[in-house]
């Protein structure tokens, strides 16, 4: 039987399972490994190690750490701003990079300035996301027309903008209709926005290829950008998840936009990959 290390972080609980591949003979036994299937049986809440996806921390060619993400269905996401902040505290804390870092992504490099307590521990991390695309659209859905907001932000994000935010049940049923949309042929993320002034606002996340989650911080990011944009935001904005707040700047449209939120580790343990 094969052992795998690992670590189990969240960003106000968006969990993963991190992997350290600075490790050789983690590298090693990985090499050998389908990480998609992997990251299926171990993102698994009943009979894997339970988490919203699996997250490698690797060598980089082009910044200091790589970061690869995989989703609970197996498939490989762009970016995860949750992900990233977490990364960002464990090789920080491991002496993997200084601070600020760099952290190359499926969609780019990103920058990462980290927040430190007195005992030199990572609290916040700061990430510089992308110049966001973004535009309206309409989709139909059943037979009503949806208006909705598409934003990318690394990653493709479908923004909704409600008077409540949906129930379990809605959710759980529209979140599907819109991940697996034709008019999304690789899916997308979904978020259910309520706003609650120009400086505040809500949402639910339905992401692409795991389901709800209890937070997302591309999703935050596209939630604020597209609110800002349709004027109904200022440019600093706190989005309200269900176990806390990520704090989303966005200066002048030619910006990047830049996610701000904690990173926590909760424990570390030994996976064993019959």
């Amino acid at each position: 039987m094969k052992v795998l290390p690992f670590i189990k972080m969240h960003g106000l609980g968006n969990d993963y399972v991190y992997i350290d591949c600075f490790q050789p003979a983690t590298a090693t036994l990985l090499a050998h490994t389908d990480i998609a299937a992997l990251a299926r049986r171990i993102s698994d809440r009943h009979l894997g190690v339970g988490s919203d996806g699996l997250v490698l921390i690797m060598p980089a060619r082009k910044a200091d750490v790589r970061m690869r993400m995989f989703n609970a269905d197996g498939s490989e996401a762009q970016m995860c701003g949750n992900a990233a902040r977490c990364v960002a505290k464990y090789a920080y804390e491991h002496d993997l990079c200084a601070n600020p870092m760099t952290l190359e992504t499926a969609s780019g490099v990103r920058r990462l300035w980290m927040e430190l307590s007195a005992s030199q521990r990572v609290n916040n991390v700061m990430v510089e996301m992308v110049v966001p695309e973004i535009n309206r659209r309409t989709l139909t859905l059943g037979s009503e027309v949806q208006a909705y907001v598409y934003v990318n932000i690394g990653n493709p994000h479908a923004v909704i903008f409600v008077d409540q935010l949906p129930n379990d049940q809605t959710l759980n049923t529209l979140g599907p209709l819109w991940e697996k949309h034709p008019d999304f042929p690789e899916g997308t993320n979904v978020e259910f926005v309520q706003m609650l002034n120009p400086h505040e606002l809500r949402m639910r996340v339905w992401e692409r290829g795991t389901g709800e989650t209890m937070a997302c911080g591309t999703g935050a990011c596209a939630a604020a950008v597209a609110a800002m944009r349709l004027g109904k935001a200022e440019r600093e904005l706190t989005v309200h998840l269900r176990l806390g707040d990520l704090y989303i700047q966005w200066p002048t449209d030619d910006n990047p936009v830049y996610l701000t939120g904690p990173a926590t580790e909760v424990y570390r343990g030994e996976y064993f990959m019959e």
